[in-house]
């Protein structure tokens, strides 16, 4: 096993998690799936994290994605940890998580040694092939957007779906709005019928309403 990179299939992992064995990701087969590691259980921002994943489920699931968390922490930390998110702060953590290994974290990208020896923050974005189509990494000492990570699912399946680029911000970009790009012609004759086709600076940034 070596660590997945964009555009490869995620290699097949068994795991224990709080929903019970999973063997990953063939038993997500069909799914997007938001794949993110934690450094740790009962931690501050970790914690922070949990919640905000868990209020923006709804929206991962309205985008056919689901949501499975990972440290390398043992099954029955996961489980006290969520009964205590649900205790004092009244969130029900509803997605899985994990029960890693040191040896799997870093085999999958995970656990990087300079940074010490609990997973850093790694997001995976799996489609329903079991292919990597993003990798985020954040420090311990930075929690994540949970906004961005619905922003990049969403922007995969409007360029899997449309055949189109989206720009930076999007859909609130500073030169087009809400509006997605056109891939760059690749010969001559496309280039010159890009002007007369769509709303162009130029031949090769092209842009039309998504």
């Amino acid at each position: 096993m070596s660590m997945p990179m964009l555009g490869e299939k995620f290699p097949t992992i068994e795991v224990q998690t709080t929903h019970g064995p999973m063997r990953f990701p063939e038993d997500k087969r069909g799914s997007w799936v938001v794949l993110f590691s934690h450094p740790a259980d009962f931690t501050p921002v970790c914690t922070t994290e949990f919640v905000s994943f868990q209020n923006h489920k709804k929206q991962f699931d309205e985008l056919g994605a689901e949501l499975i968390g990972f440290s390398i922490d043992q099954v029955f930390s996961h489980i006290k940890w969520v009964e205590w998110i649900k205790e004092k702060l009244d969130v029900d953590i509803e997605f899985p998580i994990i029960a890693g290994t040191d040896t799997l974290a870093e085999k999958i990208g995970m656990l990087h040694p300079a940074k010490g020896t609990n997973t850093v923050r790694a997001v995976f974005i799996i489609d329903p092939e079991g292919v990597v189509r993003t990798i985020l990494y954040y420090p311990q000492e930075i929690g994540r957007n949970i906004d961005e990570i619905v922003r990049a699912v969403k922007a995969l399946q409007k360029s899997d779906a449309d055949g189109v680029a989206t720009p930076a911000n999007w859909p609130e970009n500073e030169l087009i709005g809400d509006r997605v790009i056109i891939p760059p012609a690749t010969d001559c004759d496309t280039a010159k019928e890009r002007s007369a086709k769509y709303e162009c600076f130029d031949w090769w940034f092209c842009h039309k309403p998504q």
